[in-house]
């Protein structure tokens, strides 16, 4: 939790990592993509204020300790979910598996969601690997690498037509949210294979599935806008768009939040630190603290209120995700209750005998 002025926020993290970038997981024959990609990664925690800057070496891999401090000792964090990251084309054992992320499920279970990945290049066997994780992390959530590199393909579309089989085992499964990178590029990948036009789609198509776009298709957050306003099932996932632009492009910032506060709305953005391109420390604080600013190219922008940082920080992730938050760090509604998971409401309601 953190409190500021008398306000006291729920902050769930839903995009964090805890990877394995060492050398000795460069797989042979690929070290150059693999350096290539935490290289890339390492310039993007530059854009960081400098203060909060990691040596090279510590960058590849982290220690429990080392994610419990900076996530939930100093970086406020109160609930974390691991989004899944294989690459299993440059890191021998994987970069950011979801067995890799469940090795501190022991330790902070309590206060972690282990989301798991699905590639439909994989057919059959690919289903059955989502089968099994779904069955042993009681998964509720997928994040999926659309540019990822499979046996000489370089990407596939959400709209393919063995997407949507796998898109149709999830939702059987009962795993609902969908994390798709649809943003910055990382090389080797190719930027075109984040374009966010199959996510209109697949969201179309599977309207009881959640799809939160991290990082929100940048740089095209026009085009990410656009698509999302009419998808009532598509989310705003800030991950990249705090850590990378909050410090380094403070106006740009302002921007990319104007354009998904009047056309997305504060109900359908969910805070991410993207650890450990970044400590989520700075980030909370940060956007606690920011405010749109009163220059006249941003004056046609809505003001996020303190009510709606408590959702984009905490609240909708919540939500999604059926995360506890207690009494004290809900909203009140204008009927005087006080905001709770959409089951829990409907559970009540019934117990009431309301129709």
């Amino acid at each position: 939790m953190y409190e500021k002025d008398g306000e006291k926020y729920f902050i769930v993290d839903s995009h964090s990592h805890f990877w394995d970038a060492s050398r000795e997981n460069w797989k042979p024959g690929a070290e150059q993509y693999a350096k290539g990609w935490i290289d890339c990664f390492y310039g993007y925690h530059q854009l960081g204020p400098p203060e909060t800057h990691w040596d090279y070496e510590k960058y590849l891999k982290v220690t429990p300790e080392d994610f419990e401090r900076d996530m939930f000792i100093e970086g406020h964090v109160d609930y974390a979910i691991f989004q899944s990251t294989y690459l299993k084309e440059w890191y021998t054992t994987g970069f950011n598996t979801a067995e890799q992320n469940a090795q501190l499920l022991d330790r902070f279970g309590d206060r972690l969601i282990v989301n798991g990945r699905f590639d439909p290049r994989d057919g059959d066997a690919g289903l059955k690997e989502l089968e099994a994780d779904a069955e042993k992390y009681g998964l509720k959530g997928v994040k999926l690498y659309t540019a990822e590199w499979n046996r000489g393909s370089r990407g596939y579309k959400l709209s393919d037509p063995e997407s949507y089989r796998f898109l149709e085992a999830a939702q059987g499964l009962g795993i609902k949210n969908i994390h798709v990178h649809k943003g910055p590029t990382i090389w080797p990948l190719d930027k075109d294979a984040f374009d966010v036009s199959d996510v209109d789609h697949a969201a179309t198509d599977f309207p009881e599935l959640n799809f939160i776009v991290e990082h929100v298709g940048l740089p095209r957050i026009e085009d990410f806008c656009f698509m999302a306003v009419q998808e009532p099932n598509v989310y705003a996932g800030l991950s990249v768009v705090i850590g990378g632009l909050m410090h380094a492009r403070p106006k740009f910032f302002a921007k990319v939040m104007g354009e998904l506060l009047f056309w997305v709305g504060e109900d359908r953005m969910t805070f991410g630190g993207d650890y450990n391109i970044w400590v989520p420390k700075w980030q909370v604080e940060g956007f606690v603290d920011w405010q749109m600013p009163d220059d006249e190219a941003f004056t046609d922008y809505p003001r996020l209120s303190t009510a709606g940082k408590k959702k984009v920080l905490g609240l909708n992730a919540a939500k999604l995700y059926d995360i506890p938050v207690p009494p004290e760090l809900r909203l009140q509604t204008s009927a005087g209750d006080q905001d709770k998971p959409g089951e829990q409401l409907l559970t009540e309601a019934a117990a009431a005998g309301s129709p």
